[in-house]
């Protein structure tokens, strides 16, 4: 195993599909090939990959979402299923050791969750990131990567956002602000 892992972050059926809660819509749907094909790699190479899968209850008038977005990933729904290729890759994968699921409630894949523990333990120092949104739970998971003295990657073919605006600034910010390799 190396040092390196894989974050797919939120790359589910209600951020990209068309009829999807809260879709990315085209500029996600392009990115389904590259995102599957780097998951793959990863996967076959024995990298740690990780999906960060974003998970809300029904009506949760708590989670601070609520008031900002309109319900999706709802717990037991389709919205929350890998969206394409990704799906059907993830189950011929699961049972691998070196396959981890693991739901999130915040933007942050680290928010609450037992990431830095799992990537720790492995002796993991840096990240690759893909998926949706940019701008939004890439970037929050990119600067808690950050604030972790983690390195970051993160894949500019594999990752996008319903706001071009915030997908070019995030871009940005990644390599100016947090050190980030945009490949």
């Amino acid at each position: 195993m190396t040092n390196k892992a894989m974050i797919n972050i939120d790359y589910t059926y209600d951020f990209v599909a068309e009829d999807g809660a809260l879709t990315c819509g085209k500029p996600g749907q392009e990115i389904e090939e590259s995102i599957t094909r780097l998951t793959k790699e990863f996967i076959d190479r024995g990298d740690f990959v990780v999906f960060a899968v974003d998970v809300h209850l029904s009506k949760d008038e708590y989670h601070p979402e609520t008031q900002l977005f309109p319900p999706h990933n709802i717990k037991g729904t389709k919205g929350r299923d890998l969206y394409g290729a990704l799906d059907s890759l993830y189950e011929d994968n699961k049972m691998k050791e070196n396959v981890y699921y693991m739901d999130k409630t915040r933007y942050s894949a680290f928010a609450g969750t037992d990431l830095e523990l799992k990537l720790r333990e492995r002796g993991i120092s840096e990240l690759h990131l893909i998926g949706v949104c940019t701008d939004i739970c890439v970037l929050h998971t990119a600067v808690d990567a950050y604030n972790k003295g983690f390195s970051i990657v993160v894949h500019k073919n594999a990752v996008a956002s319903f706001n071009p605006n915030g997908h070019e600034w995030a871009l940005g910010h990644f390599e100016g602000s947090l050190g980030a390799k945009v490949l």
